[in-house]
């Protein structure tokens, strides 16, 4: 069997089939030295490997006929266009299974993916797809065409297992999630408004010439900018010499759970403002632990964080440790800046408050009040909407109308 993942859970796969599947032989199709011959797969029962090995050595693996084809974290191939997808299409098993938490991520279309994987042909083409499921725009309040939600469910749903954490494990401590408004200092406030003015007009302009479709990618880098002003304006001034109301609650809360105890996980999609945290850390002499998608030795971090009573606080950058970590030693989670997809988010939580967790997790969500942050937290109502009941979606800028981009940028 084939089972393919990112590159960071390959240790993971390693170490518990070892640990739960002894009599399995393993091998790691991974590295500069790896095998060009599928005969040594005929002398293994399980081959590990990487979706970036998989591109790379499609022909390869698409040669062999594996007993199962296994894809963890398949929201990789939600792209049905991507190299990776096309790859994983061509894989020749006798079944195939795919694993995630976020089957869901930006629209339909990554669950089309998926299943045209693990069937081929059961939505149809792709065109045909979009035209079924996915012509109906959804507005900021969750309007959706129930009917067609209703007739992909009864589809896919004979494919589908999903467990919910309180089934695999009944006795899991509870989880309490917090949303912590802080509010902006005057000097930020104001950089805040003179930029949100800025990128407003140049928004519209976009969007007079060209639609709101066009100007998705000025949206994007628009929303980014105040995204980082509200966390704090040094993410993209070095030379900003006043502070953010945001940061001190942040130190605020910290020095309280360190004083208490308590191991905490504090994530960030940005990494600049890790690294401010990280600073701060420095300068006052407390022990940290750090993982971004630069890091090495990640087992190795992982440990220092686990093993080191005195070390309280693991910086995680959304993107390197939302998946592949069992950080049950911590029973706090800070998360610094909300994101589109709630799953994300909750998949972060997630590395606390999973199997082995025996103290009741908490996640505190820092928002800046009277600021884009706000705004997001409707559209991450909009899309669990739309991970919960397969609602029609497309890209969640694309969709925007303008009386919609209006209230975002208000």
């Amino acid at each position: 069997s084939l089972i393919v993942m990112p590159a960071s859970l390959i240790h993971n796969w390693q170490h518990e089939i070892s640990r739960f599947a002894p009599s399995l032989s393993v091998m790691q199709h991974t590295g500069n030295q790896r095998t060009t011959s599928t005969g040594f797969f005929d002398t293994v029962d399980v081959v590990l490997t990487t979706y970036g090995i998989l591109r790379s050595d499609f022909e390869l693996l698409a040669s062999y006929g594996f007993h199962y084809v296994v894809l963890d974290e398949s929201q990789v191939i939600k792209n049905p266009e991507a190299q990776t997808s096309q790859a994983a299409y061509q894989l020749r098993s006798e079944h195939r299974l795919v694993l995630t938490g976020t089957p869901i991520e930006n629209s339909l279309i990554d669950l089309w993916s998926q299943m045209e994987f693990l069937n081929p042909g059961l939505l149809g083409p792709l065109p045909g797809f979009r035209k079924r499921f996915l012509e109906k725009k959804i507005n900021l309040d969750g309007d959706y065409n129930g009917d067609s939600a209703l007739r992909l469910k009864r589809i896919v749903a004979p494919f589908i297992l999903r467990r919910t954490k309180q089934e695999v494990e009944p006795d899991l401590p509870p989880l309490t999630i917090e949303n912590w408004y802080c509010s902006m200092n005057e000097l930020q406030s104001s950089r805040y408004e003179s930029e949100k003015s800025a990128v407003r007009n140049e928004v519209f302009q976009q969007i007079e010439t060209g639609g709101s479709s066009l100007a998705s990618v000025t949206m994007l880098k628009a929303l980014i900018r105040l995204r980082q002003l509200a966390n704090h304006p040094g993410l993209i001034d070095p030379e900003y010499p006043g502070g953010s109301g945001k940061f001190d609650e942040i130190i605020r809360i910290a020095e309280i759970l360190r004083e208490e105890g308590h191991k905490t996980l504090i994530f960030s999609s940005f990494v600049k403002h890790l690294q401010l945290v990280a600073s701060w850390f420095k300068a006052e002499g407390i022990s940290y632990s750090m993982l971004t998608g630069s890091s090495v030795h990640r087992e190795q971090i992982i440990r220092q964080f686990q093993d080191d009573p005195k070390n309280y606080f693991f910086l995680i950058s959304l993107k390197a440790g939302g998946t592949g970590l069992n950080l049950t030693q911590a029973s706090y989670v800070m998360l610094l800046d909300p994101w589109w997809n709630p799953a994300a988010e909750l998949q972060a939580i997630n590395r606390a408050h999973r199997i082995g967790q025996d103290k009741k997790v908490i996640a505190y969500k820092f928002i800046t009040e009277d600021t884009i942050e706000e705004k997001m937290l409707k559209l991450q109502q909009r899309k669990q909407q739309l991970s919960d009941a397969f609602i029609p979606s497309g890209n969640p800028l694309k969709d925007l109308s303008r009386d919609e981009i209006t209230r975002l940028f208000e």
